[in-house]
């Protein structure tokens, strides 16, 4: 098969919301549909009864929740699907925001019950700034929840987003009958089953009212009103303008019960665009290239604990990807060559010989990665767009059995090249500082220290406001910064200046009195 036929047959999305609103059993619904699973882990009242394929981290399977994003793959129809399984909660936003650069197009997953909550909007807010297409799922159509039109009126204000609704439900909660598909007119009945198999639905057009009534009983009217009202209300959907971010269409099921997924994937695969161009600090490269390139979105310790393995994860930009063949290394200007490149399934690897545009592989790394490098057949190029966030929290980190500090070291060292948090060395005391943008990421880091690497630690606080990195041409100025700031000083990882503002104050007032100066928010430089 030709280099365009596999990129055309390619889909490469993220599953994204706010904690809780079903992102992760939808992931498993679509891997049941795919052949990929054969029996969904159920993650109900955040108990996890079975673990969920997309949750393989002990720390999740316990809480019930995702803290690192997941990837797997799955043939649907002739299509490759690459799916990435975020997490939804606030504290492991960085992650997702990151994998994002890896994605085509998004689905957001919205509670019906909940709306549109606050880790959505400011998810889909990212994806706005990149001209990332939408697709919403609005989740949990099996219990009561808000009215569709106030949704619709909901996910219009907050995520400012243009919808049009291709689905339309039938009831909600106990009096849920079924979803009426607007774009191919055919009705899917709702039978309360968590079936791996759906029965087939039937195809009706709002001329057919008795046949209508025969399902919806006594609500038909009603419905019929609301779909009419939904044809004059919501712009009909264009596929053009969904792929350039100007419209999203919109899917009401129920992902528990294998509800309106099947209409949801087999029309994402109609429409959802195949992988794109991506931008470099030099130029813009496209998928068809024949030439191999790709960038680090993401880094993993541990996936296996028995092997103590760590995967970067490239997300392939353009050309073919050949296992045993040499590539650049962009950052180090050295030649690496991948026996081992793996293909994904959550925790299971499979080893590949070849992967194109839109897939992901992960290569094993022996600490030559790091979040934002580049691979390419020779030249020399840079991605952009994949940051790493300035931390607001702050704590020392210290060790808690002395017999066993090789093995922290070794820990914090692998577990801050996976972008979780930042690892700074205090210039006035030496001290090491983990700074993060979540709270909960210090539960994670310890958890992971204590049941990957076997070491033990302790936090205590530092009142500190903010990190951000500093950097300057004047180096007179950068200098005596420097000197007048130095009990405030820090270096991350790579040796670069970090700035620690003990107060919003202070830190306007540097930015003031140091015009010379540039403080940066981001790590992409």
């Amino acid at each position: 098969m030709s280099l365009s036929k596999e990129i055309q047959r390619r889909r490469t999305f993220a599953i994204i919301s706010h904690p809780d609103a079903g992102k992760t059993t939808l992931t498993e619904k679509l891997l049941l549909f795919g052949g990929a699973i054969h029996v969904a882990g159920a993650v109900k009242s955040n108990k996890i009864k079975k673990g969920a394929t997309s949750d393989f981290m002990e720390i999740e399977r316990q809480r019930g929740i995702s803290v690192a994003t997941s990837v797997m793959g799955f043939e649907y129809q002739g299509m490759k699907v690459n799916i990435l399984d975020t997490p939804g909660h606030q504290d492991f936003a960085e992650d997702t925001f990151r994998t994002l650069t890896a994605a085509d197009s998004v689905i957001v997953v919205i509670d019906v019950a909940k709306g549109v909550e606050a880790q959505t909007e400011k998810l889909v807010s990212v994806c706005r700034l990149r001209d990332i297409p939408i697709m919403v799922f609005i989740n949990k159509l099996d219990r009561e929840g808000k009215d569709p039109f106030e949704l619709l009126d909901e996910i219009e204000q907050k995520l400012d987003i243009k919808v049009s609704p291709l689905s339309w439900p039938i009831g909600m909660g106990r009096n849920l009958k079924g979803v009426y598909s607007i774009y191919d007119k055919k009705l899917n009945l709702y039978t309360g089953a968590d079936k791996q198999i759906v029965e087939e639905p039937l195809q009706l057009t709002t001329a057919d009212r008795d046949e209508f009534a025969r399902y919806a009983g006594k609500e038909v009217d009603s419905f019929l009103e609301e779909l009419e009202m939904v044809q004059e209300v919501y712009p009909d959907f264009d596929t053009h303008a969904y792929r350039e971010a100007k419209i999203s269409p919109v899917f009401f099921g129920s992902a528990l019960y294998n509800f309106g997924v099947k209409e949801l994937l087999e029309y994402f695969l109609k429409i959802a665009p195949a992988p794109g161009k991506n931008t470099t600090e030099t130029r813009i490269v496209e998928p068809t290239e024949p030439a191999f390139t790709g960038f680090v979105f993401k880094i993993h310790a541990n996936m296996d604990p028995n092997h103590r393995n760590r995967i970067a994860f490239v997300r392939i930009c353009s050309g073919k990807f050949e296992r045993g063949k040499n590539y650049l290394h962009v950052r180090l200007g050295k030649q690496f060559k991948f026996s081992n490149p793996t293909a994904f399934m959550a925790e299971k690897k499979s080893v590949i010989d070849e992967a194109f545009p839109g897939d992901i592989v992960g290569i094993p790394d022996t600490g030559n990665f790091v979040i934002g490098d580049t691979l390419s057949e020779g030249e020399k190029l840079k991605f952009t767009g994949i940051p790493s966030f300035a931390p607001e929290l702050f704590r020392y980190i210290e060790n808690a059995d002395p017999l066993k500090s090789k093995q922290l070291a070794k820990g914090v060292d692998q577990l801050m090249d996976e972008g979780v948090a930042q690892l700074l060395i205090h210039q006035f005391n030496g001290r090491k500082i983990i700074g993060t943008v979540g709270a909960l990421q210090y539960e994670v880091i310890e958890h992971r220290l204590r049941h990957e690497y076997n070491a033990s630690c302790r936090y205590e606080p530092v009142q500190l406001y903010k990190a951000c990195w500093i950097k300057s041409s004047d180096k007179a100025q950068l200098d005596d910064f420097k000197k007048r700031k130095y009990q405030y000083m820090a270096k991350d990882k790579h040796g670069r200046d970090v700035y620690l503002a003990e107060s919003p104050h202070a830190l306007h007032m540097s930015i003031e009195r140091f015009p010379a100066l540039e403080f940066l928010f981001t790590s992409e430089f």
